[in-house]
């Protein structure tokens, strides 16, 4: 994991935004408690103390987790399928409206 790069210049400081979730995306709060972190307890012990923090953070890049609950979901629609606890209009139902 680099956080910095090898080589600084005003051309790194210039770009190093754009490789960050702080213009528009939907992780930036996530990244931005990690770099705190970092920045509180330095890299080599924030590594350690802020494993929880990446762990947000990566949840919130890769959503697995999300993805998980979602092929269970679907795995479970399947399996009542096969057994006949689901047939014709009740199949594909769409989640009501307030659900989420």
């Amino acid at each position: 994991m680099s956080i910095s790069p090898f080589l600084r210049s005003p051309f790194t400081d210039l770009t190093g935004g754009l490789t960050s979730h702080q213009m528009l995306g939907k992780c930036q709060k996530e990244e931005m408690r990690y770099m705190e972190c970092l920045e509180a307890y330095g890299l080599d012990r924030g590594r350690v103390k802020c494993a929880h923090l990446f762990g947000d953070f990566h949840e919130c890049q890769t959503m697995t987790k999300q993805f998980k609950r979602f092929m269970a979901m679907r795995r479970e629609r399947d399996r009542q399928i096969a057994e006949g606890k689901l047939k014709g209009d009740e199949k594909y139902v769409t989640p009501k409206l307030d659900s989420y």
